[in-house]
C-alpha cells in the first residue's frame, strides 16, 4: 500500500491500514484540512465547492467520503460526478464556487486514486497553500459544523456540455472548416471519462465518423493509462489499417493529449503542444511558455513568429504562474498538456483536440505531413541513483560551475543548453536520485550527451 502526501494533493493505493493507503480516514483528514484552508483564504462570496471524478473503480467510494466530509465542514457541495479535470476546473468558475476537488490519480493504474485541490479560480493550489493543507491535516486543526450549519448537496450533470460549449465558443476553433474537412477520427479513452465527453465534442465539432476504442467509463483500464507509445499498441494498430485521418488518446482525467498519425505512427507527445502553439501563434501574437523538460521545438516555433519563449519550472502550477507573468497566449507541458488562457489556465485535452483539428483543416495536410513541418528532436530520460545522505544540491552546484560557459537555467535543478541540444538535471524531493532529461537532433546524440553528464555527476558523487 502507498500513500503520498504532497503540496499538489494526496494520492495513494486503495486498501490496507489507515495511513498506508488512500483510505476513508485519510480522505476525511485531508478533505477537512483543505476545507479549512479554503474557508480562510477564499475571496469569493460563495459557500460552494465543486467535486468531480474520473471513472476509476474507487471513485464512488472516495466521492461519497469527500462529499460527506465537506458537508460536515459546512460547505455546500456541487457534485458534477463523472467529469474530466478541465471540466471540473471550469465548473468552479462557472458556479462561482470557492474551490473544487478532482478525484483522479491521472495516469496512474486503477488501484490508485487521488484528491487534486483547486482554488476559487479553478486552478491548482500553489506551494504555500499546499504546504498549509499538509500542516492542518497533520495537526488535525479543523472543526466540523454544528447541525444547523451543515452543508447542502446538489448534483449537476450539465457541466460536460457546458465545457463543450465553451470550447466551441473559442475564436480559433473553426467548426465549419473541421466539418468541411470530413475527418475520420479514432479515439482511445482508456475506459474513463474521456469516453463520455469526447464523442460528444467531436460530433459537435462536425466530425461525422468517430471510431471508439475503450470508451466505456467503467474504470477497468484496458492498458496502462499513461498515453505513451509503449501502452498504445491497440490504437496504433487500428490506425495502421489506414481508415482514419487521426487518432486522439487521453489519460483517465483528460488533461493530457496524445496524437497518432494516419499511418499508425505516434505523432510524439512533445509535439501536441508544439502544433497547437503553431496554430495559436499564427493568429495571436504573444509569448509561449513550457517547462524546462519540454522540447526545444516550441521555442523554435515561437521565435519563427517573432515572439518570445519562456521556460518555467516543472509542474502545472509553475507553468501557469509563468504564463500569467509574461502574458503568454499559449503554454503547457511536453507530456501532451495544452494550456490555452483564452479558455482557462489548466491542461485541457478538449481544447487541444479542437485547436489541432482546426489547424489540420486549415493546413490541408495529412497528420504525418504536418508533423514533418516541425523541427525534429529526440528525447532521452534517465536517472542516477545516489547513496542516501549525499548532498545532491552540492553536486548540482558543481555541475553548474563545470558547464558555466554554456547557457544555464537553474530555476528548477540545472538545465544546460548547448547550441544544438540540452540536458536537464532535477533532484527528486522524495528519494536520493537525479532525473536526467536530454534532447538532441537524434536519439543517439540525446543518449550520448546524457551519458557524458551522468559520468561527470558519478565522478563528483565519489
Amino acid at each position: 500500500m502507498t500513500l503520498i502526501k504532497s503540496i499538489s494533493g494526496i494520492r495513494g493505493t486503495i486498501g490496507g491500514a489507515a495511513g498506508e493507503g488512500l483510505n476513508p480516514l485519510d480522505i476525511v483528514k485531508f478533505t477537512s484540512a483543505y476545507a479549512t484552508l479554503i474557508r480562510k483564504t477564499c475571496t469569493v462570496r460563495s459557500n460552494k465547492i465543486v467535486v468531480g471524478r474520473d471513472a476509476r473503480l474507487s471513485g464512488e467510494m472516495v466521492k461519497n467520503v469527500v462529499v460527506g466530509t465537506l458537508m460536515g465542514m459546512g460547505w455546500d457541495v456541487v457534485d458534477i460526478d463523472l467529469a474530466s479535470t478541465p471540466t471540473t476546473e471550469l465548473a468552479v468558475t462557472m458556479e462561482g464556487a470557492s474551490g473544487g476537488i478532482i478525484l483522479t490519480a491521472s495516469h496512474n493504474p486503477k488501484q490508485w486514486n487521488a484528491l487534486k485541490l483547486l482554488n476559487e479560480r479553478g486552478e491548482f493550489l500553489n506551494q504555500a497553500e499546499g504546504e498549509e493543507v499538509l500542516r492542518i491535516a497533520e495537526a488535525e486543526a479543523f472543526e466540523y459544523a454544528e447541525v444547523d450549519k451543515l452543508g447542502t448537496y446538489r448534483k449537476d450533470l450539465s457541466y460536460n456540455q457546458r465545457h463543450i460549449d465553451s470550447v466551441l465558443a473559442l475564436d480559433l476553433v473553426d467548426v465549419e472548416a473541421i466539418r468541411k474537412a470530413g475527418f475520420r477520427v479514432a479515439i482511445d479513452c482508456v475506459n474513463s471519462v474521456g469516453g463520455i465527453i469526447l464523442p460528444d465534442l467531436l460530433r459537435q465539432l462536425g466530425v461525422q465518423h468517430v471510431e471508439k476504442l475503450y470508451c466505456d467509463a467503467t474504470g477497468n483500464f484496458q492498458h496502462n493509462p499513461e498515453p505513451l507509445e509503449r501502452n498504445l499498441g491497440d490504437i496504433m494498430a487500428l490506425m495502421a489499417k489506414g481508415q482514419n485521418d487521426v487518432a486522439f488518446v487521453v489519460d483517465p482525467d483528460v488533461d493530457r493529449l496524445a496524437i497518432i498519425c494516419e499511418d499508425g505512427r505516434m505523432y510524439g507527445e512533445e509535439y501536441t503542444l508544439v502544433s497547437v502553439a503553431d496554430y495559436v501563434l499564427k493568429h495571436t501574437p504573444g509569448p509561449a511558455v513550457s517547462n524546462l523538460s519540454s522540447t526545444r521545438a516550441l521555442r523554435d516555433v515561437t521565435t519563427r513568429y517573432g515572439q518570445s519563449y519562456y521556460a518555467a519550472a516543472v509542474g502545472e502550477v509553475n507553468v501557469t504562474t509563468r504564463m500569467k507573468e509574461v502574458g503568454a497566449v499559449i503554454g503547457g507541458e511536453g507530456n501532451g498538456g495544452v494550456i490555452y488562457p483564452a479558455s482557462h489556465y489548466g491542461r485541457d485535452a478538449l481544447v487541444g483536440i479542437a485547436l489541432f483539428l482546426s489547424h489540420l483543416a486549415h493546413e490541408g495536410k495529412k497528420v504525418s505531413e504536418l508533423r514533418a513541418t516541425y523541427p525534429a528532436y529526440y528525447m532521452a530520460k534517465n536517472r542516477i541513483d545516489l547513496t542516501p545522505g549525499i548532498d545532491v544540491d552540492a553536486i548540482l552546484a558543481k555541475v553548474k560551475e563545470l558547464y558555466k560557459d554554456e547557457e544555464i537555467n537553474d530555476i528548477d535543478g540545472v538545465k544546460i543548453d548547448f547550441p544544438d541540444k540540452w540536458v536537464h538535471l532535477r533532484k527528486s524531493n522524495t528519494e536520493p536520485i537525479i532525473r536526467v532529461y536530454s534532447e538532441a537532433p537524434t536519439q543517439e546524440e540525446a543518449e550520448e550527451i546524457a551519458r557524458q553528464v551522468m559520468k561527470v555527476i558519478e565522478g563528483l558523487a565519489r
